[in-house]
């Protein structure tokens, strides 16, 4: 990154995202990705943040972004990330996941500190050291990506509840408190998303158990739809806040609630 970056951010405002730096954790798969190659289509330049140092190189190359070797659950870690990157203009803190789908009662207290770690305090990681420059480009936007188990919990899914909970709480809380600051903070919360990965980390590698998840549903969300959640709110005039968008397919009524064929 040029030393100017940060005024490079600050004065291409205007004209749209092209030359607006954009960092996307957990870039590696799923949500991530899709975002990348949606933010990168849109005219940003993306950084491409994740721990698959091959995965984020290839998309890279792939999109004309850049990748940088990051874990959201270590310090030092997010914090040389930020120091790489340098000017920023828009953090989609999208790193996240599932593990387990036990009872409270029965609840594996690792499975749940892993979830806590990643889902709220890897997005409060990349809050705090990405914010100032966010403020310093004078269009700043915070996306963080959480879920519709921010909202509604269900049975066998306390832990990520709980988690996700977090992250909306964190989310409302940085909107409120950036009050004045010009940066804006969008909270995006999908519901049913069929991605590659994530039903199947949260089954401990079962890919038959993680198939069921939408087993009859005929058109879950996809990776896709949620970037294009992403892309909306962060196009939107500086003075237009998207601060919550909940997206959900249409056979998903809540969480309960899921239409499926046969």
């Amino acid at each position: 990154m040029t030393p100017d970056a940060t005024t490079a951010d600050a004065t291409t405002t205007a004209a749209g995202p092209r030359g607006r730096t954009a960092v996307v954790t957990g870039a590696s798969s799923g949500i991530g990705a899709a975002t990348a190659r949606r933010l990168a289509a849109d005219g940003f330049d993306v950084v491409l943040a994740a721990r698959r140092e091959d995965r984020i190189r290839a998309l890279a190359e792939e999109v004309g972004g850049r990748a940088v070797v990051c874990d959201v659950t270590d310090d030092a870690s997010v914090a040389a990330l930020a120091r790489e990157v340098g000017g920023c203009a828009v953090l989609v803190a999208n790193a996240g996941g599932a593990v387990g789908m036990d009872a409270v009662v029965d609840a594996d207290v690792e499975d749940w500190r892993w979830m806590y770690d990643v889902n709220v305090l890897g997005t409060l990681r990349v809050v705090k050291a990405f914010v100032p420059a966010l403020v310093a480009s004078g269009d700043g936007h915070v996306v963080v990506m959480s879920s519709t188990a921010g909202r509604i919990v269900y049975e066998g899914g306390g832990g990520y509840t709980a988690a996700k909970h977090g992250t909306t709480a964190l989310a409302e809380t940085l909107r409120l408190e950036l009050l004045g600051q010009p940066v804006r903070v969008s909270e995006i919360a999908p519901g049913m998303v069929a991605t590659e990965e994530f039903s199947t980390k949260r089954f401990h590698g079962d890919a038959e158990a993680a198939a069921k998840v939408y087993e009859g549903v005929a058109e879950p969300l996809v990776a896709e739809d949620v970037a294009d959640c992403v892309s909306f709110v962060v196009t939107r005039p500086p003075h237009v806040d998207v601060d919550l968008l909940v997206v959900k397919p249409l056979a998903q009524a809540a969480q309960h609630r899921v239409h499926r064929e046969g």
